[in-house]
């Protein structure tokens, strides 16, 4: 199926809890594989104004990512430190290693990039900087406490 990126719906905001949204205020996705009716994988067009994140840092369980960046220059944090990352570089993170990650835009300018990642059942993410856990549920996420608590909004 052919898609034009301009004719799929913006989505900004996060379904993280309220007091977590504020990182990644100025992130806009397309989700590209969802317009396509791709069921295995997801592909989103991201954009990131100066001073967002792409996500918490946060590795997964089960689902692989890989980012593949378009314009712009991006900082990612990793476990390992930091690495600025330039058009036509990629960065990939396989499940189960407990590398939390993302992305910062410390430039002046939007950056863009493609984030693809499966969509393997039971995935949860771990959130090493913050007390957060995201467990899937179907097509949606549950937020949780370290200690199990569910988050409530």
């Amino acid at each position: 199926m052919i898609i034009d990126p301009k004719d799929v719906p913006e989505i900004t905001g996060s379904k993280y809890p309220q007091q977590f949204q504020s990182a990644v205020a100025g992130r806009v996705k397309k989700r590209l594989g969802d317009a396509a009716g791709l069921q295995n994988f997801g592909v989103n067009l991201v954009r990131l104004a100066p001073g967002s994140c792409s996500a918490l840092r946060h590795w997964h369980t089960r689902q692989d990512e890989l980012i593949y960046v378009l314009e712009g220059e991006v900082t990612l944090i990793a476990n390992s430190g930091e690495q600025v990352l330039t058009p036509g570089m990629a960065a990939g993170f396989p499940a189960g290693d407990a590398d939390g990650h993302h992305l910062v835009n410390r430039s002046n300018a939007d950056v863009v990039y493609l984030e693809i990642g499966d969509r393997t059942p039971g995935d949860s993410a771990e959130y090493p900087d913050d007390d957060l856990i995201a467990k899937a549920n179907g097509n949606s996420w549950i937020f949780t406490r370290k200690n199990g608590e569910v988050y409530e909004d």
